[in-house]
């Protein structure tokens, strides 16, 4: 199933489910499950939100081995997950423009699987990981380097308003061990790998935060980038898709 969030009478977003290329009204939550509606209309119709409003957004850096070596081939592989926030006031929808607050730095897209959490999970063990999945969609990391390299950590980089687009549908029914997760930058792809590269896998990440903090229905899991990450610029289009999600894109613009 295909869950969207989409703009009714341009109030706040409402839930609905995508089939094929309709979309349909959905009742329910994430929690407790969606159940099918009137039809809406055709999805290029529909003015799309991002599929998800997180309590918190949990992303992972250096979780692709050919990223972390990329600039760097002496750079060491984590033995532990790297793990950072970016805040809710971040996150856009499909179609959404990303605003360069500082255009004259080195802003980065980065292609990234999204888990969204399903049930409240605390102490959760690898082997039950996905049992609390609600579903999965596209993410991009956007990154401001100046301010990250400047600040030694990553939270004002990576936290400006619109650096988290987000979308354009949840999957509920996704194998994560295999899939695509690619980026293209004014349709030329820049990034293409496999969560198969993952050095912290889906599941493991779960157990691992789970242990640290409490995940609840609807919080974002960001997993981390592919390999060849690069600038963005004023009036580029970034897309980025996730097998079995779609393609989320967005256009830049200079704040």
């Amino acid at each position: 199933m295909k869950i969207v969030r989409y703009y009714e009478d341009s109030n706040s977003p409402v839930f609905g489910i995508l089939e094929d290329t309709t979309v349909y009204a959905a009742t329910g939550d994430i929690a407790s499950g969606f159940a099918k509606g009137d039809k809406v209309g055709p999805l290029d119709t529909v003015n799309l939100a991002a599929p998800v409003e997180p309590g918190k957004v949990i992303a992972i850096g250096l979780n692709y081995l050919l990223h972390v070596k990329e600039n760097d081939p002496t750079r060491e592989v984590p033995t532990e997950p790297v793990v950072f926030m970016k805040p809710q006031s971040a996150i856009i929808g499909p179609g959404e423009t990303i605003e360069l607050a500082y255009p004259e730095h080195k802003i980065d897209y980065e292609a990234e699987l999204v888990v969204v959490m399903g049930k409240q999970a605390k102490g959760v063990k690898k082997e039950d990981a996905l049992d609390y999945v609600f579903g999965y969609t596209a993410g991009n990391d956007v990154s401001d380097r100046d301010q990250q390299y400047a600040d030694g950590q990553w939270i004002r980089a990576k936290g400006y308003d619109t650096y988290l687009p987000l979308g354009p549908c949840i999957e509920t029914d996704l194998d994560v061990s295999d899939t695509k997760v690619e980026s293209r930058l004014n349709g030329e792809v820049r990034q293409s790998d496999s969560t198969n590269g993952l050095i912290f896998d889906v599941p493991f990440l779960i157990e691992y935060l789970s242990n640290v903090m409490t995940l609840n229905p609807g919080d974002c899991i960001m997993t981390g980038t592919p390999h060849n990450v690069g600038p963005m610029k004023d009036g580029d289009t970034i897309e980025v898709e996730v097998g079995g999600v779609g393609v989320l894109s967005n256009p830049v613009n200079n704040r």
